[in-house]
């Protein structure tokens, strides 16, 4: 008789010490805790600093730091800051959600391709490979253009670049996990498929997802401000990281700060989700 505890092997994320080993990475607890003050930032701040992002002032028009305004105000007299707090908001969002659907779909795909092998793998694969020959910021730009550029469009669209390289590296890990003595065992036993999939083979696959879904973040980030910048993401009233630098570009000689306060908060929180993501890799990888 096959023992059923076969069935459950302990995943290759060893939880005990976790956290400890997390605290001898600086570079991974810098990421970390910038992450932390950049989310507290966006979503606590504007119940703190109350100017609001959208309200033009043409008596304040660029304007320096002061105590009215912590950062100054810019062409149309909107406070600097609270459009800082609410681009951040947004480019968080995209970042977040479309990494999201990218993962649930990439991992989908990549799942049902490594575990059941065959015309199904066939299918799904060579679409990641059509998806992965196109270059994915000219993907991206194409559907904007072509769908307009409401924020649920954004977000799709950037997650449609994503989804891809995560199927591929779930299907790797399915095919790599599918024929183990565990998931046999399983198997043995009676299991169904959707509990082999999502109790046994997942598991072992998801240091590898938390990952690659971290890094994505900041993908997601730095390609919502791209698109922004050219004009074809997040469209004003709305405030975002990408369409302040293309606001301020105009104004690049006579007032860089404009374009200083924005850019600055893009490549720290873009740094930040690169540094914890490394260090993620580095924790999570079950041969250290």
């Amino acid at each position: 008789m096959v023992n059923s505890t076969v069935a459950n092997p302990v995943t290759p994320v060893r939880r005990r010490g976790f956290f400890g080993r997390l605290r001898r990475n600086p570079a991974g607890i810098i990421g970390l805790i910038l992450i932390i003050l950049l989310a507290f930032a966006s979503i606590a701040g504007p119940y703190f600093y109350t100017q609001s992002p959208q309200r033009n002032n043409a008596l304040a028009i660029m304007q320096e730091p002061s105590a009215e305004h912590w950062l100054g105000t810019d062409e149309l007299g909107r406070d600097v800051l609270a459009r800082i707090l609410a681009g951040g908001r947004i480019s968080l969002s995209v970042g977040v959600l479309s990494m999201l659907i990218g993962l649930f779909v990439g991992t989908a795909a990549g799942a049902l391709a490594g575990y059941f092998g065959g015309f199904i793998e066939t299918i799904v694969m060579r679409l990641v490979d059509v998806f992965m020959a196109i270059p994915n910021f000219f993907l991206i730009l194409a559907i904007v253009t072509a769908f307009g550029s409401s924020p649920t469009v954004v977000v799709l669209t950037v997650a449609l670049g994503f989804w891809s390289q995560m199927a591929r590296v779930v299907h790797a890990e399915f095919n790599k996990y599918r024929h183990r003595e565990f998931v046999e065992a399983s198997q043995a036993l009676g299991a169904r498929d959707p509990r082999v999939i999502i109790r046994h083979i997942l598991p072992q696959v998801l240091p590898q997802m938390i990952v690659l879904g971290t890094l994505g973040i900041g993908w997601a980030i730095l390609t919502e401000a791209s698109l922004s910048y050219l004009g074809l993401g997040i469209q004003p009233p709305l405030a975002s990281w990408g369409n302040m630098l293309q606001n301020a570009q105009a104004y690049l000689w006579s007032k860089p700060i404009l374009a200083i306060w924005p850019g600055l908060f893009i490549a720290l929180t873009v740094l930040a989700f690169n540094m914890f993501g490394n260090a993620l890799r580095d924790l999570l990888d079950p041969r250290n």
